[in-house]
């Protein structure tokens, strides 16, 4: 699935990473919780958030995931935005809420990929 597909499965509307739309992407997770991001999730490329701050975008950079969707309609500040685009990360918004989103984008081919447990 590319990340064309992503924003219109999701009715998403993208922030920036124009450059990035004909990704390919194949697993997703959803997560307020930045510490379980880095704990448990190996190998995810796309990362839906309520959570609105810088964090998500460095929690997406050192996971390798070339984009965030945050939910619920949330709009990032541009301090946000700007360190996404200084990392060459997607940013979109759904007015989904993240259960909805996952679910859509599962149901669109979209997988949870494998997790991690110590």
């Amino acid at each position: 699935m590319t990340l064309q597909e992503v924003k219109d499965i999701l009715d998403a509307q993208l922030l920036c990473g124009d450059q990035l739309l004909s990704s390919t992407v194949n697993t997703a997770c959803g997560s307020d919780m930045m510490s379980d991001v880095l704990a448990y999730v190996k190998d995810q490329a796309v990362l839906l958030t309520g959570l609105m701050n810088q964090q998500v975008i460095r929690t997406a950079e050192m996971m390798d995931m070339v984009c965030v969707i945050f939910v619920r309609g949330k709009t990032p500040g541009e301090d946000i935005v700007a360190l996404a685009k200084q990392k060459e990360i997607a940013v979109m918004t759904t007015p989904h809420r993240m259960f909805t989103a996952c679910g859509l984008l599962y149901q669109g081919g979209l997988k949870g990929g494998l997790s991690h447990h110590d």
